[in-house]
C-alpha cells in the first residue's frame, strides 16, 4: 500500500514566467510496497513513482488527465522547477492555462515510468534484496507493466477514471494499452505520433543503439556504476542515431544544409559540418543526463509492444474492449512512426466500431513535431479536449484545489 501523501504543490514564481505557464512546480513521490508482478515473470517487491501535477483536482475527481511519456521523457512535462530554469518541461507547449490541455479545467498528472532514471524506481535505484544498485539486474519492463503501475498511481491519488489519457510516441502506446486493459478507467484517449507495433526497421534502429551502448568498454555488462564510470561514448552514439530518426530530411536540410563550421575544408575526421556539430552536442548532453541501462530497457519496451500478436495480428480484435473516443494524430514528415502506422490504428478502431477522429498534420519537423507548437495540431488537440470537458461537465474552470488524501 502507498505511504501517506502530501498534495503536490505549485509555488508562485519569484519572477515573471511566460504567459500560459503552470508556474513553478514541485515533483512528488508515491511509494508502493505491494509487489508488482511483471510481464517478464519477475516481481518488483516495492517501488517509487515520481510525478508532477498541474491544475486543480475538482471535488468529483473527474477532471484528471494522465500524461504518458516517450522514450527519453520523464515526469517534468510542464512548468519550471525554479524561476531560474532555462527551459520548461518537455511538453510545456501543450499543457497550461488556455493550452491544448487547459489547466483551468483539467488536473494533469505526469509521471516517470518504472525503469526510468529521473526518480522512479529503476536501474539507478537500490535492490532491497541485495543492497546493491539494481543496474542490469533491474527486471525487463513492458508497456503493460507501466500501465499497471499507473493504475496504482491513479488509486493512490483517488482517481477512479481519467478524463483522458494522452501520450506521444511510446506514450501513445501506453494510452492504447490503457484503452484495452482498463477501458472503464479512461473517458478519452489521445494517441499522437505512435504505432500499434514497431516495424522491423524501427527494431533495427533500436538494436543499433543498444549495441552502441553495450559495446562501450565502460559498460561493464551494465555494472558501470560499480566501476565509477558511465558508457558515455556508447550512449552518445545511441542518441545520435535516435536523433537522426526523430528529424525529417527537410528539417535537417533547412536547419543545417551542408553548412560548414568554418570557411575551409580540413580533410579530416573532426567536425566540419554544422550537422555533425549538432549531433555531437545532442549526444554529449544526453550522455550526461540519461542512464544507459534505462535506455536499454525503454527501447526493449518499444520493441515488445504488439497487442494484436495474441489475436493473430488482428488489431481490431485487440481493441475490442476499448470504450472511449480516440483522437489519433500523425505528422506528414514523420518517418520513424509514419502516418501509415497511425492509419493502421484508425482503420482497426473503425473496424472495431470505436469512435475515432484522425488528423495527419502537415509538418516539416519529423517525429519531433509532436513536441512542438503548431496551429493545426493545437486546433485539433484543443477541440478534442474541449469536447471532452463539455461531455464530462468540466466547462466551468476549476477555482479551488482539493487536498489529496
Amino acid at each position: 500500500m502507498p505511504d501517506s501523501h502530501t498534495a503536490a504543490t505549485q509555488s508562485p514564481p519569484a519572477k515573471a514566467l511566460p504567459a500560459g505557464s503552470v508556474g513553478v512546480v514541485t515533483p512528488e513521490t508515491a511509494h508502493f510496497d505491494t509487489p508488482l508482478a511483471l510481464a517478464c515473470g519477475k516481481v518488483l517487491p516495492e517501488y517509487d513513482l515520481v510525478y508532477e501535477t498541474y491544475g486543480t483536482l475538482n471535488a468529483e475527481r473527474s477532471n484528471a488527465v494522465l500524461i504518458c511519456h516517450a522514450l527519453s521523457g520523464h515526469h517534468h512535462a510542464a512548468g519550471f522547477h525554479s524561476p531560474e530554469d532555462r527551459k520548461p518541461g518537455w511538453w510545456d507547449a501543450h499543457i497550461g492555462p488556455g493550452k491544448s490541455i487547459d489547466t483551468n479545467r483539467f488536473f494533469v498528472v505526469s509521471l516517470n515510468n518504472l525503469g526510468g532514471c529521473h526518480g522512479s524506481t529503476g536501474p539507478l535505484s537500490h535492490n532491497p534484496d541485495t543492497g546493491r544498485q539494481w543496474g542490469p539486474d533491474f527486471p525487463m519492463v513492458t508497456v503493460s507493466d507501466w500501465v499497471e503501475s499507473q493504475v496504482r498511481l491513479a488509486d493512490y491519488l483517488g482517481i477512479e477514471r481519467w478524463a483522458a489519457a494522452v501520450g506521444g510516441s511510446l506514450g501513445g502506446m501506453q494510452v492504447m494499452q490503457w484503452s484495452m486493459a482498463h477501458p472503464e478507467r479512461i473517458a478519452n484517449a489521445v494517441v499522437i505520433a505512435a504505432t500499434p507495433r514497431l516495424s522491423a526497421q524501427n527494431i533495427a534502429f533500436n538494436e543499433v543503439a543498444r549495441q552502441a551502448i553495450r559495446s562501450d568498454p565502460d559498460f561493464h555488462e551494465g555494472w558501470y556504476g560499480e566501476h565509477d564510470t558511465v558508457p558515455k561514448r556508447g550512449l552518445k552514439l545511441a542518441r545520435m542515431v535516435g536523433h537522426i530518426t526523430y528529424l525529417s530530411e527537410d528539417a535537417m536540410g533547412s536547419k543545417f544544409g551542408r553548412d560548414l563550421r568554418s570557411s575551409d575544408l580540413h580533410f579530416g575526421f573532426d567536425v566540419e559540418f554544422q550537422v555533425e556539430s549538432y549531433l555531437r552536442h545532442q549526444g554529449d548532453t544526453f550522455s550526461t543526463t540519461f542512464d544507459a541501462n534505462t535506455y536499454l530497457l525503454m527501447t526493449k519496451a518499444l520493441d515488445y509492444f504488439d497487442p494484436a500478436a495474441i489475436y493473430g495480428g488482428d488489431l481490431s480484435r485487440a481493441l475490442a474492449p476499448a470504450q472511449c473516443p480516440f483522437l489519433v494524430i500523425s505528422f506528414s514528415s514523420d518517418w520513424r512512426f509514419p502516418p501509415s502506422r497511425s492509419r493502421e490504428l484508425v482503420d482497426a478502431l473503425i473496424h472495431a466500431g470505436k469512435p475515432v477522429s484522425f488528423a495527419n498534420i502537415d509538418s516539416p519537423y519529423g517525429h519531433d513535431a509532436f513536441l512542438l507548437p503548431d496551429e493545426r495540431y493545437h486546433a485539433m488537440f484543443s477541440a478534442f479536449m474541449q469536447r471532452a470537458a463539455r461531455e464530462l461537465n468540466l466547462d466551468t474552470p476549476t477555482t479551488h484545489k482539493e487536498a489529496l488524501s
